[in-house]
């Protein structure tokens, strides 16, 4: 494949392309939550029903990874790249202008078209470059792409103080149109070989069901994104209601867990490909849980302050870092022909996991509880990551025994 070349649309696109769409797509999920509280109040509307702007979508986009795989590996990547953005643009629109809680839940469902940021950008790196390669080069692109999560809250909050929280949607969807451009002017099409029809990929999905190699990396990335989308559901909550903070402090905390997250993917992009990806997904698990761990026992001490449930949950950050890369360059790399189809059926695994835990997170908090019902269940959850990243790791091991021995 030629090498990549900057606004040559005969090429792969630039790794900072790549970047941007999938910083877009972690913008739309992120940048209003600092805001929930002031949409309920506006909408007329209790905070629970508001908190379906994020398992919604994340629902969303768990069926929309399953159509959109398939669709680029009959298509091509770029020509879904595309058309999910205008969409996503639109959607945008809709929940700007929103009217009432109905039509800006719609616009925020179909926000989900921009999840092919997060599909396409794993399945390019791996037509692009061999798996163990692919996990550095992942590990690159995410470090990059966190920085945007990690600003996006902050801004989003500050965004919130000076002009409301449509400020946020407007402020998303001008970052969706300049990335609609590079995208257009820089992307070349990389799937060179593309499926025969459309429902061959879904009649080839048995063989991604019946490999117990894609069901380990799947049910890895599916367990270790839990313990960030639990955190993502209970958040809002905790800044705002428990501790009082307001929309732009509450976004500033977003900091520690996306600065967790761009360091331990500097670590994946530096060491994946020389400590292999098993060692890399169970290290990952382990350094969350770590993290839970402490945040739990700084809660038996009672001090007060939002910094104990914040700062050590940072290393959640770092620990998916570490894992995802790793998981998810094996992930698409079981059936190299289908990266595509894999790419989005465990991405609708990974983000429609998330989803219930971000619903059982937030259905879990109470001013009387406080923190400790959420933090039991990212324990629980951390030690099943920890689990099924030893898991798929066996059956790496045992894949690579059978290559030896030439039966597979």
């Amino acid at each position: 494949m030629n090498k990549a070349r900057f606004l040559d649309r005969s090429t792969p696109p630039h790794v900072m392309t790549l970047v941007l769409v999938a910083g877009v797509a972690a913008l739309s999920m992120n940048v209003f939550l600092p805001s929930l509280a002031a949409m309920s109040v506006y909408f007329g509307t209790d905070y629970a029903v508001m908190q379906f702007a994020v398992s919604g979508y994340l629902a969303a986009t768990a069926v929309l990874q399953l159509v959109i795989g398939p669709l680029s590996d009959r298509f091509g990547r770029r020509p879904v790249m595309l058309v999910s953005i205008v969409l996503m643009i639109v959607a945008t629109l809709i929940c700007t202008f929103a009217p009432n809680i109905t039509v800006f839940m719609i616009g925020r469902v179909l926000q989900a078209a921009i999840a092919s940021g997060f599909v396409l950008a794993r399945a390019i790196v791996r037509d692009m470059v061999p798996a163990e390669q692919a996990a550095s080069m992942i590990g690159y692109v995410t470090m990059g792409m966190s920085v945007v999560p990690m600003v996006g809250p902050t801004v989003g909050g500050f965004l919130n103080d000076l002009a409301g929280w449509q400020a946020s949607f407007a402020f998303v969807g001008m970052s969706a149109v300049v990335v609609l451009l590079l995208v257009f002017f820089d992307m070349g099409e990389t799937n060179r070989q593309k499926s025969a029809s459309f429902a061959a990929q879904f009649q080839a999905w048995p063989q991604l069901l019946r490999s117990t190699r894609f069901w380990g990396y799947a049910l890895t990335c599916t367990l270790s994104s839990g313990l960030f989308f639990s955190f993502l559901g209970g958040a809002p909550f905790v800044g705002s209601v428990l501790y009082g903070l307001t929309p732009a402090v509450l976004g500033m905390q977003f900091f520690f867990m996306a600065t967790g997250y761009m360091l331990g993917n500097f670590v994946s992009g530096r060491y994946a490909s020389r400590i292999g990806i098993p060692v890399m997904m169970l290290a990952g698990n382990v350094i969350a849980l770590v993290g839970i761990v402490i945040a739990y026992l700084l809660l038996q001490l009672d001090l007060g302050s939002h910094y104990e449930f914040f700062i050590p949950l940072a290393l959640i950050g770092v620990g998916n870092g570490v894992t995802l890369p790793s998981a998810n360059a094996g992930m698409v790399s079981v059936q190299p022909h289908l990266a595509g189809s894999a790419s989005g059926l465990g991405g609708a695994l990974t983000i429609g996991g998330g989803a219930m835990l971000s619903v059982v997170a937030s259905s879990l908090l109470s001013e009387e509880a406080g923190t400790t019902h959420l933090l039991l269940v990212m324990l629980v959850n951390g030690v099943l990551a920890v689990a099924t990243s030893a898991y798929a790791g066996r059956q790496e091991r045992r894949h690579a025994q059978r290559l030896l021995r030439g039966e597979a």
